[in-house]
């Protein structure tokens, strides 16, 4: 059975005075992406993608690089839609995020409904698998469509207590093919080996 490995960037350069979709990843973000692109466990990868924001690029990049393989960028795997507000400090960015996972079926603060946003990541995944009919396939994206993807998975509903934990990033699921179950749920990318 092979897998589909959703993975979070890491952590970021967060800079007000550029758009977030153009945030590369820090030092401490590359540094944990090599680690998880030498790993063992994604020996079976044989395709990568990526969304189009540039820190899920430099995560595909790295891995790409480490197998051997070059990426290809989706446009619909990018993060929930939040150009309306821009980039908002920590503590009300949590406090506009909690509020996305908890109304799903509304828009907070002019930002893309969570139901909206799910529904079309999972409409972009359903099409890579279909184009890459071999091998795992890894797909670098971001935490917000990731706790969408893992709660459609799991089919449950939309809530925050299924967003990745850490708070910067970094992190992956493994969905199994061709059944869409899951394989296991967030995991560390620089533990991922040494997770149970």
């Amino acid at each position: 059975m092979r897998r589909l490995l959703f993975i979070t960037h890491g952590e970021v350069e967060i800079d007000p005075n550029v758009a977030v979709p153009d945030w590369g990843l820090s030092a401490v973000g590359r540094a944990r992406h090599d680690v998880f692109s030498a790993s063992d466990y994604v020996r079976g990868v044989a395709h990568v993608f990526s969304s189009a924001e540039k820190k899920a690029r430099d995560g595909a990049e790295i891995l790409g690089d480490a197998l051997g393989l070059s990426y290809q960028v989706v446009e619909a795997l990018h993060e929930n839609d939040r150009s309306a507000t821009g980039y908002l400090p920590k503590a009300e960015f949590e406090r506009t995020a909690d509020a996305f996972f908890a109304n799903p079926n509304e828009s907070i603060r002019g930002w893309e409904r969570a139901v909206d946003a799910q529904a079309r990541v999972i409409a972009a995944l359903q099409g890579i698998v279909e184009t890459a009919p071999d091998g795992d396939i890894a797909v670098v994206a971001h935490g917000g469509v990731g706790a969408l993807t893992l709660c459609h998975v799991m089919g449950v509903a939309i809530e925050r207590k299924w967003d990745q934990p850490g708070g910067g990033g970094g992190n992956v699921i493994a969905i199994n093919l061709p059944d869409w179950s899951l394989n296991h749920g967030w995991r560390p990318i620089e533990d991922v080996d040494k997770a149970p």
